[in-house]
């Protein structure tokens, strides 16, 4: 499948203020402090850990929730991931 030029999702996902948080909150209620980065869902706003951290929570919420887009939350960073298409924006 070829991928789109252009990302209907990443088009219609506005990007959010990113939250104060201490870590992910899935690893922290879990006892874990071993995320390596952290990601926000641009549909409802739920911070979880990137795919490099052990637990993979923001795909696991993207399989859950089917919420398509996510936002980095790093300092520095100002991208967004289409979890369906495989684009960044």
């Amino acid at each position: 499948m070829r991928r789109p030029v252009t990302c209907v999702h990443l088009e219609a996902a506005e990007k959010l203020e990113p939250p104060e948080v201490d870590g992910c909150p899935e690893c922290l209620e879990g006892g874990f402090t071993d995320w390596v980065h952290l990601r926000q869902c641009l549909a409802c706003g739920h911070v979880a850990c990137c795919d490099s951290s052990p637990r993979r929570h923001a795909t696991q919420h993207f399989l859950v929730a089917h919420h398509p887009v996510i936002q980095s939350i790093e300092p520095g960073e100002f991208w967004r991931w289409c979890f369906i298409h495989e684009t960044v924006g």
